[in-house]
């Protein structure tokens, strides 16, 4: 039992903390070595690019994100834009359609969104494609930073930031944007190792030459359609310079709509990549996968609850004083999550008990999109999670 014990408390730990650790040793070990810098184009030398933007029902936010799209630099004459807005039906398609400078696919028939990403590739005649969501707003070099980095042929895509704006009274949510710059440097150290392991549909870019279909049951389509590239031998670098700024979920229960989305395709996405678990194969990028996604995917969530039925079955048991250490700290972080959740729900603004909230929050969608994917299924045509409004 205390070995049990002791294997799921390492392997909860090395998922959320021990892996960045590892990492960054890796890392400073790897950057004594000096490797060669890969090659950076200069501007005037940028590749052709098209930028996708996939927009559902977008209305609200759609003329700030043309006019924020129109204002990202790039070398004149090598970049086309392409909004794609099946199955719209708020007006949107009209307002784009005012617009010369953007190409507007449309239908009236909704298929999700990997199927009109599919539509609008097969209108691309540049080398590079970058997609961005419709509700994210890029810094104006986000562009061209992701583009000079295809100056070295082994680069297959390229993987933006994604920055949540949180405000100065946040609530529960305030936890997403803690996460995503822990994810932030955890994919920086990725980068600088081997590979980013995954892009997200904030903002990400790939060589149409290595695209490769993913089906249109696809879940998480920007993760597949990046780790396929990676599955082929090339390499996804992180630019943290180019970014992608969105706004926090309006409350921590559409938060949690997306992370149970999210974790549905997480689970898809480990069946589908299996060929990526083989560390002879892929030796640096399956480490890599196996300790940034799949263990966070897969065990880790459950883990933490045997880690606490055997922590209290042990001190029941007479175990040694350490466990019994380790059994209050495990009722604390739980009880000051759980404090996190009554004052969300009064609306109170303590950061600080807003974090193992929405970690535990975090967590519990691992395992409910876990049940979903099995159970029910999980659509590719799914609500938006509502977000604030700054």
């Amino acid at each position: 039992m205390t070995t049990i014990f002791w294997i799921s408390v390492f392997l909860v730990f090395y998922t959320f903390f021990g892996y960045g650790i590892l990492l960054y040793l890796l890392v400073r070990i790897k950057r004594l070595f000096k490797p060669a810098k890969r090659k950076l184009l200069d501007f005037d030398d940028l590749p052709a690019c098209t930028l996708i933007v996939a927009a559902y029902n977008e209305r609200g936010l759609i003329k700030e994100k043309i006019a924020n799209t129109l204002s990202l630099k790039y070398p004149e004459g090598k970049l086309q834009l392409i909004f794609v807005t099946d199955g719209s039906t708020d007006g949107s398609p009209e307002i784009i359609a005012t617009y010369p400078q953007i190409k507007l696919l449309h239908t009236d028939e909704r298929k999700g969104k990997i199927s009109a990403v599919h539509r609008a590739i097969e209108q691309v005649t540049s080398d590079i494609i970058i997609f961005t969501d419709a509700n994210t707003f890029l810094n104006e070099d986000a562009l061209a930073l992701i583009g000079r980095h295809y100056g070295d042929p082994k680069v297959g895509a390229v993987a933006g930031e994604k920055r949540v704006i949180i405000d100065a009274a946040a609530d529960a949510t305030a936890g997403e944007g803690f996460y995503w710059k822990y994810e932030s440097k955890l994919k920086e150290w990725d980068s600088e190792l081997h590979s980013v392991v995954g892009a997200a549909g904030e903002l990400f870019s790939i060589r149409k030459t290595l695209y490769e279909p993913v089906p249109s049951n696809s879940i998480l389509d920007d993760f597949m359609i990046s780790m396929r590239i990676a599955e082929k031998g090339y390499v996804i670098v992180y630019e943290p310079e180019a970014y992608a700024q969105e706004d926090t979920s309006a409350n921590i229960a559409e938060e949690l709509k997306r992370k149970v989305r999210i974790a549905a395709g997480g689970i898809q996405s480990v069946i589908w990549l299996r060929s990526l678990l083989n560390p002879f194969r892929f030796p640096v990028l399956s480490f890599q996968y196996i300790s940034h996604r799949v263990l966070r995917w897969t065990i880790t969530p459950s883990l933490m609850i045997l880690a606490f039925i055997l922590n209290v079955l042990i001190v029941l048991d007479s175990g040694p004083g350490l466990y019994r250490v380790l059994l209050v700290a495990q009722v604390l972080f739980y009880l000051s999550a759980y404090l996190g959740k009554i004052l969300e729900d009064r609306k109170l603004r303590i950061k600080i008990l807003f974090i193992p909230y929405y970690f535990c929050i975090m967590n519990y969608a691992v395992m409910a999109g876990l049940f979903r994917f099995f159970s029910v299924g999980q659509s590719v045509m799914w609500d938006k999670a509502v977000r604030k409004q700054q």
